[in-house]
């Protein structure tokens, strides 16, 4: 990347001068800002903001932007992160037997709707180790089952540290995440197949039919410990109709999921998501 770029998500109790104070800091040490974004949360007294600037020119390096602004953003109670355009990341995709999510990620990355690599896919099942060969990915199968679950997830972090990844994404990987596993790696990315919160857990769409719903959902989300109760990034429905079989529902359902999977991985990926409480402000 030619002329790089920082990112700063910013959260901090509301009041006066704020913009002032953090457009200041980069203004005062050179900086060209080239996207800015705002939301004041009023229920919780909440500013946020992102703010992104040109690196061109800046007068300081990388590694004392964060210190320098950290002096700034203490005595305001700020919460904040710091990203670098040209710091690559790095994602695992999990996976079970579905591969509808994968491919439309792998084909992603490759046409360069968003930036990032992906070197490493893990599986509880062997059955798309023939989709990471076909692009040259390495494949882990970690069978999971309730007597080893402690175990395999210990591998899978250790293959996440050699790795070196900085995203976990979902994709259709049909296992709980343990709660001590999130605590240890928190930046992990999930699709479920319904309009949460409605339809949580197993065979949303087989629900949603016996229910005779209307229209049908996915949701991409931040994993927590609480199943399918994590930030909501992206979430998009499509109507159906008393003719439609279950069938149907889960053709319409994968549609779906692949767009907004996509969406929310391109909206972190871009440091355009700010998580504060159980909520996000997804800034466009």
């Amino acid at each position: 990347m030619t002329n790089p770029t920082a990112t700063l998500l910013i959260s901090c109790p509301d009041q006066r001068g704020l913009v002032a104070k953090f457009a200041n800091f980069i203004y005062s040490n050179g900086g060209n800002i080239i996207h800015a974004d705002q939301h004041t949360d009023f229920a919780a007294g909440l500013f946020l903001t992102r703010i992104e600037w040109q690196l061109d020119g800046f007068n300081l390096p990388q590694e004392f932007i964060a210190p320098a602004f950290n002096a700034i953003a203490q005595p305001l109670g700020a919460k904040w992160e710091i990203r670098f355009s040209d710091t690559v990341p790095r994602i695992a995709i999990w996976v079970s037997r579905q591969d509808h999510c994968l491919f439309d990620l792998i084909w992603r990355q490759r046409a360069k709707e968003f930036i990032g690599e992906i070197p490493l896919i893990i599986s509880n099942h062997s059955n798309l180790k023939i989709v990471a060969e076909q692009f040259n990915i390495d494949f882990k199968h970690i069978p999971i089952t309730k007597d080893n679950k402690s175990e395999q997830e210990a591998q899978q972090l250790e293959l996440l540290r050699q790795y070196k990844i900085d995203l976990v994404v979902l994709a259709k990987y049909m296992q709980i995440v343990s709660a001590d596993f999130i605590s240890q790696f928190p930046q992990i990315i999930n699709i479920h197949h319904s309009f949460l919160p409605a339809f949580i857990g197993a065979n949303p769409y087989h629900r949603a039919f016996e229910r005779g719903v209307k229209i049908i959902g996915a949701t991409a989300h931040y994993a927590t410990a609480d199943l399918d109760a994590g930030p909501i990034i992206e979430q998009d429905v499509v109507r159906v109709s008393h003719r439609d079989e279950v069938d149907d529902l889960v053709r319409k359902g994968k549609d779906l999921e692949r767009v907004v999977l996509a969406r929310a991985v391109r909206s972190h990926l871009q440091n355009r998501v700010l998580v504060y409480g159980n909520r996000t402000v997804v800034f466009e």
